[in-house]
């Protein structure tokens, strides 16, 4: 883990030899990770994986398909990664263990239940991870491992393993050819670490996965170094040592080269470069700066090596700077009291712990470089002796994200792989009073684990405890096993509700993990609390299917809320948890706050009396596009594809559905438009007059019509009439260029049906256009040959520009809509010749609105917008973007990964502890902030409540 947004360690990490190259240049490796995967990859079911795909990519998936991982030791840990990796869709997990289940397993293992007991563990797990994917292969060992053992793997993770025993491992894996991916991670009580070693040469093909960074250059300087100025539209997100190419610059056109050029120094709206342009051309206008995304080869050292050296440790927690070696002696402690016992230390034994000081004092005492000065935190030790057998859910949660997105790191060289230890504590989630000893002692209960580390006062609680979760999404899904098995709401008294207004998709398949694909269509929040049942089946439960929001407080009244301990939030917009925010703060409940995005994700605890509430700050919202931009002036893809979405719905779904409404009731309508009498009515009605009477189709080869002449409409006479009106020499009122950045002259297209992109777009505009009119479609509209023949027969006038043409400039205006002289009379007029255009058509007749479904890929929806955004940025010299970009864009696809989920949840749940444990003072409690791409993790301490006196004290 890195504390910083960026992998800082990349240039030098102070331990590891990082190289540098090109993305493009040969990479020694990349073809290695998936060597010896067999066979070929399977295909990607975007539908499936839409989400993931937004995340990693193609080429990451590809790679992860072919890849074959070994998880040994089928603990709660061990769990949590199987699980994380089988939806991600590698193409195998093995599990092994040679242990049997015992009661003390169900409190972190969710594949296991009462009846696996005497099971082999690893056997027990198979069908149910089976389950997740179908696509994955999933099979048990259950012998002693070898190293033979090992070499059919690209990855092997180990959670249980003995120090001697990971040496002589992690020695083959660096010495096989190509070498295997080696992880030791282990969960010990409130305590956790990773290991990762990669090998003697790992290969970085994209270090945090997102794109790269671009500016719109406004002026260059003749200069050594040179300066880069860039509009002021945007900040930049260029960092010093960066490397950038230069496209489209005119006149200094010796920056077109492609050559990578180094910033030597970056501000909010420029850059200086390493590059002498005194004796280039002249900058006259135009030009993009695009960084290169450089990959890496990072120079792991082994376990042994570690252990002797290891390193700088990750920080996450400020406050415990001096925490991480001690951890790292107290889990070498741990291995050789196991190794001299052949057992852990006992709950609360003290003479165990004073071994497990000793020894961590010894092995303190034999280290030179990184020796711990003064005295050790005994008290730290003892706890994580008396509580390092259990393997506790939250934190298996959380080292089953970093460790899930290490392996896919492993398989596919996709981000930062951490280097090299990790750990992490979160002694703060004890009750604050003194634990007794005897309160730790097992019931022979499913949660003897966490009453070892807790107490059975502490586990009551939980049981009795009312808690609402918002959501059941994938954070949703999450939440209910965590709680599961934690045994929170297992009596009587206590309550767990859980609602969701959302039924399963198949997109969901691949992050919330509840949900099997036969369960398509159904309740989210009813499936996912049968699930969690099923993990334990003393969870008591209520499923509700209602959006919380002011119109459903007659279902969440009063009286539910006064009764409830705490609420989770597990949704997915920012209005929903405003609102519960809102009613949180009304009746002063707890309020546990996550969220993800593709590798990232956040927490924050809003505890009444003590930190701020989630709505006190708020994200700056994000900037919108003007609209004249969008309609005229667009200078990325973003801008196209919002375009596209706009026209799709105002031809096919907006349209129509007002041609419905007018047809309805031709008085109520016309009365309406009258008394709106404005220019956006007026437009509506000429739209809707166009649709019956000048583009009305009644038979398929009259949607072939309207789609061509959309297409020259679109892509050729508004680009006509465009720069009729703004020639390219144009300039503004001040006397600037008209076409200067980020503004980009556009070229009309002229149609060509040897052009297979223009004639797919006819297609699906064709297709349907005919569906919105109830008109059959021919099988034969679907071969490009013989749509290409119907196409020929299309008469295409000739256009000409028209002098005095508005077109809309202002970057503050709300519409393109232009008022007319007299709006009242024009719609008056239209409604006339509406009535008129209604006389003709059959009667009944009503049209089919098409409402956008980006997941049906046989619905020519995405195939529209695709080519629409496509043509426009050909129009406009814009890189274009394959169907599945622009069905994350235009689509509004959240990125969604199970890692992430998996660690926000369980973050939260160690902060649950303490709010229903109570007492714990603002210090205790933690927001925190995830990238696993880079790797980082920083906690720091919620704000503080600025309001306290407003609140009625406890």
């Amino acid at each position: 883990m890195h504390p910083t947004k960026r992998a800082e360690g990349a240039e030098d990490s102070g331990d590891g030899v990082v190289k540098k190259a090109r993305a493009g240049e040969s990479a020694v490796g990349a073809e290695a990770m998936v060597a010896g995967g067999g066979g070929g990859v399977a295909e990607i079911d975007e539908d499936l994986h839409s989400r993931q795909l937004a995340v990693y990519g193609r080429e990451t998936m590809q790679r992860l398909f072919a890849s074959n991982v070994l998880i040994s030791g089928l603990n709660g840990l061990g769990a949590e990664i199987a699980k994380n990796l089988s939806l991600a869709g590698v193409k195998s997990v093995t599990l092994h263990d040679v242990g049997n289940v015992e009661t003390w397993d169900l409190s972190g293992n969710f594949f296991l239940s009462e009846d696996d007991i005497g099971k082999n563990r690893a056997v027990a797990c198979v069908a149910k991870l089976q389950e997740l994917n179908t696509a994955v292969d999933i099979s048990a060992l259950t012998e002693e491992l070898t190293t033979e053992h090992l070499s059919k793997f690209q990855v092997v993770v180990f959670t249980d393993i003995s120090l001697d025993k990971a040496f002589e491992f992690d020695d083959y894996c660096r010495s096989h050819q190509p070498p295997i991916s080696f992880i030791k991670t282990e969960v010990r009580g409130l305590f956790g670490g990773v290991f990762c070693d990669f090998g003697p040469e790992f290969t970085v093909h994209d270090f945090d996965g997102e794109d790269p960074h671009t500016g719109i250059i406004s002026s260059i300087s003749n200069d050594n170094p040179a300066t880069v100025y860039c509009i002021d539209d945007e900040r930049l997100d260029f960092q010093e040592g960066d490397l950038v190419v230069f496209s489209e610059v005119q006149g200094m056109k010796e920056l077109n080269d492609g050559k990578p050029r180094k910033i030597i120094r970056s501000r909010l709206y420029s850059f200086c470069i390493e590059e002498d342009t005194t004796n280039f051309g002249t900058y006259t206008k135009g030009g993009i700066a695009t960084q290169v995304k450089e990959q890496m080869t990072i120079q792991f050292k082994s376990l042994r090596d570690s252990i002797r050296e290891p390193g700088n440790f990750p920080l996450s927690d400020c406050l415990k700077f001096d925490r991480p070696p001690l951890l790292h002696f107290a889990f070498l402690a741990l291995d050789k009291f196991r190794k001299e016992f052949g057992r852990f230390p006992a709950v609360g034994c003290g003479q165990d712990a004073q071994r497990i000081v000793e020894f961590t004092a010894a092995f303190n005492e034999a280290t030179i470089d990184y020796k711990i000065e003064g005295k050790l935190d005994e008290k730290l030790l003892r706890l994580f002796a008396s509580g390092s057998r259990a393997v506790l859910n939250p934190m298996a949660a959380i080292f089953g994200g970093i460790v899930g997105q290490e392996v896919v790191k492993a398989c596919s060289g996709k981000f930062y792989p951490l280097y090299q230890f990790f750990y992490l504590d979160s002694v703060e989630s004890l009750p604050t009073h003194q634990l007794d000893p005897k309160d730790l002692k097992p019931l022979n209960s499913r949660h003897d684990a966490q009453i070892s580390v807790f107490g059975s006062k502490l586990q009551k609680k939980l049981r009795d405890a009312n808690v609402f979760v918002v959501g059941s999404g994938a954070l949703g899904c999450e939440f209910l096993k965590n709680l599961a098995l934690m045994g929170v709401s297992c009596s009587r008294k206590g309550k767990l509700t859980i609602t969701d207004d959302d039924a399963i998709e198949k997109s969901n398949l691949s992050s919330q993990f509840l949900f099997r694909d036969w369960n398509i269509g159904q309740a989210k929040s009813t499936v996912a609390a049968t699930a969690a049942s099923a993990i334990n089946s003393c969870l008591h439960i209520d499923a509700v299917h209602n959006r919380a929001c002011p119109e459903t407080e007659h279902v969440f009244h009063d009286a539910f809320w006064e009764g409830l301990d705490v609420v989770i939030n597990a949704l997915d917009n920012v209005d929903a948890r405003m609102y519960m925010d809102m009613r949180c703060l009304y009746f002063q409940k707890p309020l546990l706050e996550s969220g993800t995005l593709g590798t990232k994700c956040n927490t924050q605890m809003v505890i009444p009396h003590l930190t701020e509430n989630y709505g006190a700050s708020q994200d700056p919202p994000e900037k919108q596009a003007p609209m004249c931009t969008i309609h005229s002036f667009p200078h990325n893809i973003d801008h196209c594809l919002t375009w596209a979405r706009s026209e799709f719905e105002g031809l096919l779904d907006k349209t129509p559905n007002e041609v419905n409404s007018f047809l309805s009731n031709p008085t109520q309508y016309a009365a309406t438009m009258k008394k709106a009498g404005d220019a956006q009515s007026r437009e509506l009605l000429e739209r809707v007059r166009e649709c019956l009477e000048k583009e009305r189709c009644e038979r398929f080869e009259d949607c072939i019509t309207w789609a061509r002449m959309k297409f020259e409409d679109y892509f050729s006479n508004r680009v006509k009439q465009l720069t009729f009106t703004f020639p390219e020499d144009a300039a503004s009122s001040t006397g600037a260029p008209f076409w200067s950045a980020p503004k980009r002259f556009p070229r009309p297209l002229a149609f060509s049906a040897t052009d297979l992109s223009h004639v797919k777009f006819i297609m699906a505009a064709s297709i349907l256009r005919a569906v919105s009119f109830g008109i059959v479609v021919p099988d034969w509209a679907k071969s490009t040959t013989n749509l290409v023949n119907a196409i020929s027969k299309v008469y295409v006038p000739e256009f000409k520009p028209k002098s005095g043409v508005r077109i809309e400039t202002d970057e503050k205006a709300n519409n393109i809509s232009s008022a007319s002289v007299d709006d009242a009379a024009v719609i008056e007029d239209l409604l006339t010749k509406l009535e008129a255009c209604a006389k003709k058509l059959p009667p009944g007749f009503q049209m089919k609105p098409i409402h956008f479904d980006k997941d049906d890929d046989t619905n020519f929806h995405m195939d529209l917008i695709t080519g629409l955004a496509n043509m426009r940025a050909r129009n406009y010299g814009i890189q274009e973007v394959d169907r599945l970009k622009a069905k994350f864009i235009a689509g509004r696809i959240i990125p969604a990964i199970a890692t992430s989920t998996a660690m926000a949840t369980g973050l939260v749940c160690l902060e649950l502890y303490k709010v229903l444990a109570g007492g714990h003072p603002v210090e205790d409690y933690h927001n925190t902030f995830a990238n696993l791409a880079i790797p980082m993790l920083t906690i720091s301490e919620p704000l503080r409540s600025p309001y306290l006196n407003l609140f009625r004290p406890l």
